[in-house]
């Protein structure tokens, strides 16, 4: 069984105390379900004949409970030790800019993706089969997800993460927010873990 994980997350700019707290309880809720779901799955496959349809739901509902904890344990833990610059000698600026984009290019691009209407997560993913970064827009917790790539950066888009200090149509300075506290020397880890 899952159980949620522990973050540092101190003071924010722009991102208050309440909405953190208030997110982590979320969070916290995607791992008691998808622990209540594993269990049912357990109980109904005793008789899988009987039970298709109901453990089919079971599964799909598993992978969006899934994506709930796997996104959030990015986001929070990318929060996590202070806000933190991406450094000149850095393996993902290298690798961002042998893409043909500077980094500021870049980063205005994942923020337009970010404005993407709708719920869901503005993602960074790395292949290491190709040795490319993508930017790509995960609708709720688990439709969009690239297959064989590693999630580097998750920026959550669900209202959940801004409307206690933003309306949803200043969603744009919550972005900013994100990016202001945002610690990048976990990011360069989870680069690096993906090589």
């Amino acid at each position: 069984m899952f159980t949620p994980k522990e973050f540092n997350i101190g003071k924010l700019e722009g991102i208050s105390e309440k909405t953190i707290e208030e997110h982590l309880k979320l969070y916290k809720g995607y791992v008691t379900n998808a622990n209540l779901v594993l269990n049912k799955i357990e109980e109904y496959k005793k008789d899988t004949t009987a039970n298709t349809y109901v453990l089919s739901e079971l599964h799909r509902r598993f992978a969006f409970e899934w994506g709930g904890i796997r996104n959030h344990e990015i986001y929070f833990s990318s929060l996590s030790g202070g806000a933190k610059e991406l450094k000149e000698d850095s393996k993902l600026l290298y690798s961002i800019t042998q893409s043909g984009l500077s980094f500021e290019i870049w980063l205005e691009e994942f923020k337009a993706m970010a404005l993407t209407r709708g719920i869901g997560w503005a993602m960074l993913y790395y292949d290491k089969e190709t040795g490319k970064l993508f930017n790509t827009w995960v609708d709720e917790q688990h439709l969009g997800h690239l297959v064989g790539t590693s999630p580097i950066l998750a920026l959550d888009m669900w209202e959940h993460s801004y409307y206690l200090d933003y309306t949803p149509a200043e969603k744009k300075k919550y972005i900013e927010a994100f990016f202001a506290n945002l610690n990048w020397e976990v990011i360069e880890e989870n680069f690096k873990k993906a090589l």
